[in-house]
């Protein structure tokens, strides 16, 4: 059986939140965000977790979280690095880079996740039984009205789906609560199942995208463009995956609440009774 691994992208500053949001508790003794998906992924099967950070967060990180989680699942940690950037550049280079910097820690087929959202369990389970059973890529899509927050405009990769594969995934980078699109519309909110030939791709594409926009303060390389492209060269195949749960996020300090009373529901149903890390 093949082993899986769950990589969680944590480099971030949450310039939107105004702060560390990915340490900022959600749970009703102090669990973050990180802690729900860690416990969701190893009761579905995940066998390690990889967390992209900044190197000098390292130390307090591995101090906050880190050791915490060592105790349920095997950890390790990439570090998204700011070599190369034209002066005056703070933000790093975006999602398809952050994963690109995992490559030496990651050698099995993995799901990519944001460290600031709440999948759900069920989208473990359905993403961990893909990546053990098909050689496809895949990806757990939420409705976008699932998504959006009271408080702001939020980044979406917007999906077109045919017989049950991704045809297109276009990036919009500020959709606001009355969006426009359809009901039906479905999104990545960055949860994606890869095979390890995925650090190929990205290496191309984050060379490319460098020596195109690599003069520019805030251009990212972000995964759903590059999964795009695979997709309509015909490279990969990418299978849409649903699950039964819904999608938590903190965008904004204003998000807090309503993401404080979800998980407070879904313990008190038993959910994360024995949440333990």
């Amino acid at each position: 059986m093949k082993k899986t691994t769950v990589l969680i992208m944590a480099a971030g500053m949450g310039s939107r939140f105004g702060g560390l949001k990915q340490i900022e508790p959600v749970g009703p003794h102090g669990e973050i965000i990180m802690d729900f998906s860690i416990c969701d992924a190893k009761r579905a099967g995940f066998d390690k977790a990889v967390f992209i950070i900044k190197r000098e967060l390292y130390d307090d990180f591995r101090t906050v979280i880190g050791r915490r989680i060592e105790k349920l699942i095997d950890v390790d940690y990439a570090f998204q690095t700011m070599e190369d950037m034209p002066e005056g550049r703070v933000k790093p280079w975006g999602t398809a880079h952050a994963i690109l910097c995992a490559r030496d820690q990651v050698r099995e087929p993995f799901v990519a996740i944001n460290a600031d959202d709440f999948y759900g369990g069920d989208a473990f389970y359905v993403v961990n039984r893909h990546l053990k059973e098909s050689d496809e890529y895949g990806m757990v899509g939420f409705l976008l009205d699932n998504t959006t927050s009271e408080n702001g405009t939020v980044a979406r990769g917007v999906c077109e789906i045919q017989n049950g594969c991704l045809t297109s995934v276009t990036e919009h980078l500020a959709i606001p609560k009355d969006h426009g699109f359809s009901q039906n519309t479905i999104v990545s909110m960055n949860m994606w199942g890869f095979r390890e030939n995925i650090f190929d791709y990205l290496e191309e594409e984050f060379t490319a995208f460098k020596s195109a926009r690599g003069h520019e303060l805030k251009s990212e390389c972000l995964i759903p463009n590059v999964v795009d492209k695979l997709i309509k060269t015909g490279r990969e195949k990418v299978r849409v995956l649903t699950s039964r749960d819904r999608w938590y996020g903190v965008t904004y300090k204003e998000d807090l609440p309503g993401v404080k009373s979800a998980i407070a529901a879904l313990m008190a149903e038993g959910k994360y009774d024995q949440l333990t890390i």
